[in-house]
């Protein structure tokens, strides 16, 4: 690759950081960017200073916005009430494209791995806990992945809820062990969501 000027050779390597992306594909999408028309290389420039300068965390659920809250806390046709603790905004993303789910979200930010370093303090917990008001929830459900930190985070909720007058459920079959919810087809989301079980 030594044979490309310095500035396909930065691009190059600037694509490989991307996550899935290898040298190969780097090499092919800045190879296609040189030979694109300028308003499209233009576009695509503007639509990342965008995504850096606009996308913002929601105050009240912890998810991607462009505003103070996203469209689904904002939406007035939501159950408030019921609330559905995520991992990241795409096992959030997977559970919206099942239209299974009518209530709100509680995005945590990652999970508990003591073997990390990721403990309580160090993902969105305290927030939910603050959230988990009997007068204002009625059921939460705790989503997180089938994985040995899902399930430590689902029995910690678990733990720090059972004494409230809250409904705590667990996202049900059709999500296998192991897997993430970013994979997981919109049927068996909704099948997943439909028998959701008590913890």
């Amino acid at each position: 690759m030594i044979h490309y000027p310095d500035a396909i050779l930065r691009l190059i390597t600037s694509f490989s950081t991307l996550p899935g992306i290898g040298r190969k594909t780097a090499e092919r999408l800045a190879l296609h960017l040189l030979h694109a028309p300028d308003h499209e290389a233009a576009a695509l420039a503007a639509d990342i200073i965008e995504l850096k300068t606009s996308v913002r965390i929601c105050a009240i659920c912890f998810a991607l916005s462009d505003q103070e809250k996203c469209r689904i806390c904002a939406d007035p046709s939501r159950d408030k009430g019921l609330i559905c603790v995520v991992e990241n905004p795409t096992d959030m993303a997977a559970i919206e494209k099942s239209k299974a789910f009518l209530g709100c979200y509680h995005v945590l930010g990652g999970a508990l791995s003591p073997i990390d370093g990721i403990g309580p303090d160090d993902i969105r917990l305290a927030e939910l806990f603050g959230r988990a008001d009997p007068g204002l929830v009625h059921e939460i459900i705790i989503a997180t992945r089938t994985n040995v930190e899902g399930e430590a985070t689902a029995a910690y909720i678990l733990d720090r809820l059972k004494s409230r007058n809250i409904t705590i459920t667990r996202i049900a079959s059709g999500v296998p062990m192991g897997g993430d919810l970013q994979y997981v087809d919109p049927l068996t989301m909704q099948k997943a969501m439909e028998k959701r079980y008590g913890c």
